[in-house]
């Protein structure tokens, strides 16, 4: 299935803004193919770290022949070896990513920011998947460095859409999803987090302590941050049957009560070890990008 000229123009303005765009690991990482990543390892990698003596048994091939020959004493040149970072995306496409009926804004902003993260990766290097997950079946594009593999990632997300889970499957949820994930080094999870949290939490801690690098991205619509200003009959996707109505005089205590959970999930994601960015609806998508990838020092926020 080919996807619509639309997307295609839509996520091609994205791919050009994020050229030569970096997501670097947000640690040492197990050294394998060569990559853009500092590796655990020290090597004979171009990039040059420290000197140390020689000491009998080391390998003759990191000795520095230009120094022995100016000192007549043997040094290594030590160096740091660069490796790569298997990246899987895990988009959520439960029924509440559908949000604004009207326009899915939500999702869409939910597959922007899942290529443009794959895109990222790819460009350093790293393989790269993508899995959709929460709604009544999941797909899956296993990770890859090919050069086709983002046009796969464009065609997957092009076919996939948010809708209703016929049965809480485990092999549909996030949760499962991020199970049957186990052992990859590096996955960014985009989603609303509006249902099954708890598992997925629980799911996410075994993964970090197993030294996999998350990432939670939360995707927020603007009209779940400012509902208009009128009476409104609030449908919860995840239970149609479930609807209230959201008067003016209510928004000021809902408002209250959505911060308070956005900055408990905030807490949550980082306390079970994983990086955590919130993203607006209505937030540009290569900027929300960028914002997500920066190093840790320059700050992964809400």
């Amino acid at each position: 299935m080919q996807p619509s000229a639309s997307s295609l123009r839509e996520f091609g303005v994205l791919l050009d803004a994020l050229r030569g765009v970096a997501w670097p690991a947000r640690r040492a990482v197990q050294a394998g193919s060569a990559g853009t990543h500092k590796s655990r390892l020290r090597g004979l990698s171009a990039e040059f770290t420290e000197y140390r003596p020689y000491r009998q048994g080391d390998d003759s091939r990191r000795l520095d022949w230009k120094l022995l020959a100016r000192t007549d004493r043997a040094y290594l040149r030590i160096t740091r070896d660069r490796a790569t970072l298997g990246t899987m995306i895990v988009v959520d496409a439960s029924p509440s990513m559908a949000f604004p009926a009207a326009t899915r804004e939500k999702w869409r902003q939910a597959c922007r920011l899942a290529l443009g993260l794959a895109a990222v990766a790819h460009g350093s290097g790293d393989a790269v998947g993508i899995v959709i997950a929460g709604a009544a079946r999941s797909l899956r594009l296993a990770a890859r460095t090919r050069r086709g593999v983002i046009g796969d990632i464009v065609r997957v997300l092009d076919a996939a859409e948010p809708e209703p889970r016929q049965a809480p499957a485990d092999e549909t949820s996030l949760a499962g999803a991020l199970a049957a994930l186990r052992g990859t080094p590096r996955i960014a999870i985009v989603s609303d987090f509006l249902s099954g949290e708890a598992p997925l939490l629980k799911e996410a801690r075994t993964l970090a302590a197993s030294g996999t690098e998350l990432c939670a991205v939360h995707v927020v619509a603007a009209r779940e941050l400012a509902p208009e200003p009128r009476t409104v009959l609030a449908t919860d996707p995840e239970a149609p049957d479930h609807r209230r109505p959201l008067t003016p005089d209510a928004q000021p205590q809902y408002r209250a009560a959505f911060d308070a959970w956005r900055a408990a999930l905030a807490r949550e994601w980082r306390s079970a070890g994983a990086a955590y960015a919130e993203v607006r609806d209505d937030e540009a998508a290569a900027r929300a990008v960028r914002r997500i990838v920066a190093p840790a020092v320059a700050g992964l926020h809400a």
